[in-house]
């Protein structure tokens, strides 16, 4: 056997995932753990510098570090990148004129080292705000983001709603599909 499916059966013993909750200001991050935790969601503050939780599903504990998106916040993101296994990328749908900083601080992000081979899932978010064609804001958060090129990141876009809890633990299902695949496949 060799040190790679030793480290797979190790991992996947533990069934411990972290989970980066990142993206930008006022786009729901702290809500949709709110949601995750299935605790109210009409009152939340923005998050001054981080938080940290455990959400237990699918005979997973997911630890999520949901940190600050304000600008003055996202030149210590780096600090939290050691032994990410999956970063969540929030955008908020009724902002999309904001999707090229999402674009900019994106590709900052997932250019750092050791977020190499982490699951990326985009959480389109607000999407009770949102009236426009779904299909045409997949292929262009696509396009903006340059999500066909990703290299060594398995993605998934997900439409969801923190307030309304639309497809929030559709994330969790995909992120928990995502671990036992590569933590399974020797």
């Amino acid at each position: 056997m060799g040190l790679l499916s030793i480290i797979r059966k190790q991992k996947l013993k533990e069934k411990e995932v972290r989970l980066l909750l990142l993206g930008l200001d006022n786009s729901g991050k702290s809500t949709i753990v709110k949601s995750m935790l299935g605790q109210d969601v009409k009152e939340t503050s923005p998050t001054m510098g981080f938080d940290i939780c455990t959400v237990s599903y699918a005979g997973f504990n997911i630890n999520i570090w949901d940190i600050g998106g304000q600008t003055s916040l996202r030149a210590f993101w780096f600090n939290y990148f050691e032994k990410t296994d999956f970063l969540m990328w929030v955008i908020d749908s009724s902002c999309l004129h904001r999707l090229q900083e999402n674009f900019v601080e994106f590709s900052r992000v997932l250019g750092e080292d050791r977020l190499a081979g982490c699951g990326v899932v985009i959480m389109v978010n607000k999407m009770d705000l949102f009236t426009g064609d779904r299909d045409e804001l997949r292929t262009e958060i696509i396009r903006i983001l340059g999500l066909e090129r990703l290299e060594n990141h398995a993605w998934q876009i997900i439409f969801g709603s923190a307030y309304t809890g639309e497809n929030i633990r559709a994330g969790l299902d995909w992120i928990v599909a995502e671990y036992k695949t590569k933590y399974l496949s020797l």
